[in-house]
């Protein structure tokens, strides 16, 4: 099968007419990492009439237990459809083992460190050879820390990262406990010996996740830890960031707190960096929780359309309560 990119191998999977959308699925091989075995399925959504000139190119990155499902439903209902509808070119990548990405062989100790390295490169690589020009990202949860950990070890710049959009995405929350030794030896341990998380039994999602995930997640909040892998300190590395960015996060979040999404926002170097909270208290009808600040009615109403004007101006509206970073 003739390959659907210059750059590396690229599989038309399936294309398809979803009512007044096209929907496109490819799957990379992008051969840029040690497992020579990941494959990586990229969702493409854009309206079936415009077919002949794309919109903005728009990526959208799915958090933890989850896959291309958080974006959209069977029935193109969800963020990606929207943005798809109102005329940018949308892209749903779905990590190594997630969605209609197969698991590749060392799928247990895949990590954030795998993604930012070598996947969204690879993805953003290929968006901007379709679309020629540098996307706007938007990352949820894991995937927003994933896009974080991507700029702060330079693995993704201006070239390919137009703008960055981080929802209920942060670092630094303190897990007391992780920073005595014992106790994170003790962690890491069973974690092995569980060999990975399954979302449908933790009640998180549809997807599992890999245990090499949950390890390094250890290795950031223990005693001396730090958001960064062996090599590379992602977190000094954000204050090298200029892309604009935008941190969302909501009051009814307790996994990850309004203050922890607005400490990772101003660790970013970028002149552009604005922090929206999503709460009564700031006009808002709800406390948003984690997912809801994306998936539910109310998010529709209220949320979905502030994302279109940070992606079509560059910022949030005037009357809206966004603080400005200095």
């Amino acid at each position: 099968m003739q390959s659907s990119s210059e750059l590396f191998p690229v599989a038309l999977l399936s294309a398809e007419l979803r009512g007044d959308l096209a929907e496109d699925v490819y799957r990379l091989k992008p051969g840029n990492s040690p497992d020579p075995s990941v494959e990586l399925a990229v969702t493409r959504l854009g309206r079936a009439d415009r077919e002949g000139g794309r919109g903005v190119p728009v990526i959208l990155l799915h958090g933890s237990f989850s896959n291309r499902r958080f974006w959209y439903s069977p029935k193109c209902i969800g963020l990606g459809p929207y943005l798809a509808r109102e005329g940018f070119d949308v892209w749903i990548p779905e990590m190594r083992g997630h969605g209609l990405s197969p698991r590749n062989q060392a799928y247990d100790r895949n990590q954030v460190a795998d993604y930012a390295r070598h996947d969204l490169p690879a993805i953003a690589a290929f968006v901007v050879e379709q679309a020629g020009q540098a996307a706007h990202w938007l990352g949820h949860s894991l995937g927003g820390t994933s896009l974080a950990a991507a700029l702060g070890g330079q693995y993704l710049g201006a070239a390919e990262v137009a703008s960055a959009a981080l929802f209920g995405s942060q670092v630094s929350r303190n897990y007391w406990p992780l920073k005595l030794p014992p106790v994170e030896w003790s962690s890491r341990f069973l974690l092995k010996r569980m060999g990975g998380l399954s979302g449908s039994r933790l009640r998180r999602g549809p997807e599992d996740e890999p245990v090499g995930v949950a390890l390094e997640a250890l290795r950031w909040y223990r005693l001396f830890g730090r958001f960064g892998d062996r090599e590379k300190d992602w977190w000094a590395g954000l204050a090298e960031c200029r892309v604009p960015v935008l941190a969302v996060a909501s009051k009814g979040d307790f996994q990850d707190p309004p203050w922890h999404c607005r400490q990772l926002l101003e660790q970013f170097g970028s002149e552009v960096r604005e922090f929206l909270c999503l709460g009564r208290r700031e006009g808002f009808s709800e406390d948003f929780g984690h997912a809801e600040m994306l998936i539910s009615k109310a998010a529709q109403r209220e949320v979905w359309p502030l994302v279109r004007h940070w992606l079509q101006h560059g910022g949030l509206p005037r009357q809206v309560d966004v603080q400005v970073s200095a």
